[in-house]
């Protein structure tokens, strides 16, 4: 066993030599006839940890993100060969790549539509594409919010913090498109267009070949039904998920919920006996009855200040003092996509790699008591948002962590006059 753990040892340092000399310029080719013993015989799991073991060397997400393309392009031809595994219908996976194939076959339509628009043709069909394209969105943002949190519960943090800034990347893309669209420059929508296409197929690659078999060998199936069952609060890109793989069927045909979560708890390393049993919705909202909450003035059962969190127009979330997201709210509208996922995520994860030192910078001035309140209002699709935060400290003056309050203020930000008179 040492001799493995030696051998791997010193093939993930060849493998950080590779990626160091690409980033000093030398030609792929001869990277790879140098170290064409070692790469044929790479596999995506090492890939990944190589990257998360830079990260964890120092070397800056950032850094690692710009080089991600290039020693993916190294070790193509090997990953290319490798077995990725299969998922039933309905198991994430499979879903992610179902919408996958739904995304290639968008690439080649729009690609055709460029072609047609350079040459001065009508932009509807192109635009048409183009926002149907966007709804890659979704996908991204399920992996981020839904697979991402569990990958970190087993340790697995750099790709995926990788790939998130690759996903910015891509977003800012988009953003550039519209803006050449805009000012009806095709040169630069051309530009635009095929770096993006680009983009989003090495994404493909990169889940395929990358991400998903590792996630497959190193989340247990209870993760993968919490994952499931979460999707929902995103949604999906394209395409509806099948039913083949039911992630509320265990061994007996019977649903058993306090089972499934035992053992999701378990897999992330906490006390699976720590978790109260779970029953039926009705059994819950009894014992909630029964127990009040007390609170400062009066009290509320958990049901009531569910129901009451719940009708404000209001997006909540509650960080503890470890920085771990103990709570959402369950608004109707909400301004940001959410998912149950996110519970139990240190609240630097649940942002982009390059907005995670904002998230610190605040948490740190609120611990130390420099701050009492971070405010930040900005359009999003039309809309005027405004977030604020606020830290949390108990009756001793101890910081307990912080709570984030956002809310849509378009139509506040209307109002004009007065009125007093009920006007319904």
């Amino acid at each position: 066993m040492s001799e493995m753990i030696r051998n791997n040892e010193e093939k993930q340092e060849i493998l950080k030599e590779i990626v160091t000399n690409l980033n000093e310029g030398s030609d792929i080719k001869s990277v790879r006839k140098q170290f064409k013993d070692i790469i044929k015989n790479v596999s995506p799991e090492e890939i990944a940890f190589m990257e998360q073991s830079m990260i964890d060397e120092g070397v800056p997400v950032e850094h690692v993100q710009s080089l991600c393309d290039v020693h993916v392009k190294v070790f193509e031809d090997t990953l290319e060969k490798q077995k990725t595994g299969k998922a039933l219908p309905g198991h994430p996976v499979h879903t992610y790549k179902a919408e996958n194939i739904h995304l290639r076959v968008l690439i080649k339509r729009i690609k055709k539509e460029l072609r047609k628009i350079v040459k001065g043709k009508s932009k509807e069909s192109f635009t048409s594409i183009l926002n149907d394209l966007k709804k890659v969105e979704i996908h991204y943002q399920r992996k981020e919010n839904q697979l991402f949190p569990f990958l970190e519960a087993v340790n697995f943090t750099g790709p995926s913090r990788v790939m998130w800034g690759k996903q910015d990347e891509i977003r800012v893309m988009f953003k550039e498109i519209d803006s050449a669209l805009e000012v009806d420059d095709m040169v630069l929508l051309k530009n635009n267009v095929n770096k993006l296409l680009k983009a989003l197929s090495g994404m493909i690659f990169m889940e395929e070949k990358i991400l998903f078999p590792t996630a497959l060998r190193k989340l247990p199936e209870a993760s993968w039904k919490e994952i499931r069952r979460g999707e929902s609060e995103i949604g999906y890109a394209w395409i509806k998920p099948g039913n083949l793989w039911d992630p509320n069927i265990v061994k007996t045909g019977v649903p058993d919920f306090a089972k499934v979560a035992a053992e999701a708890r378990k897999a992330r390393g906490e006390d699976p006996l720590s978790v109260e049993k779970e029953t039926s919705s009705a059994d819950k909202n009894d014992r909630e009855e029964a127990g009040q909450i007390p609170l400062d003035v009066g009290s509320l059962t958990g049901t009531q200040l569910n129901m009451m969190l719940k009708v404000l127009p209001l997006d909540i979330s509650y960080i503890d003092e470890n920085d771990r997201v103990l709570y959402y709210s369950q608004g109707k509208e909400r301004m940001f996509p959410r998912s149950p996922g996110i519970i139990g995520r240190t609240v630097q994860n649940c942002h982009p790699p390059k907005s995670a030192h904002i998230v610190q910078k605040i948490i740190d001035g609120f611990r130390n008591k420099e701050k009492e309140e971070a405010e930040f209002y900005f359009t999003m699709n039309g809309r005027f948002l405004h977030i604020s935060y606020y830290p949390v400290y108990d009756e001793n003056g101890v910081y307990r962590g912080v709570i984030e309050a956002g809310q849509d203020v378009t139509g506040i930000r209307a109002l004009e006059g007065e009125q007093k008179l009920l006007d319904w």
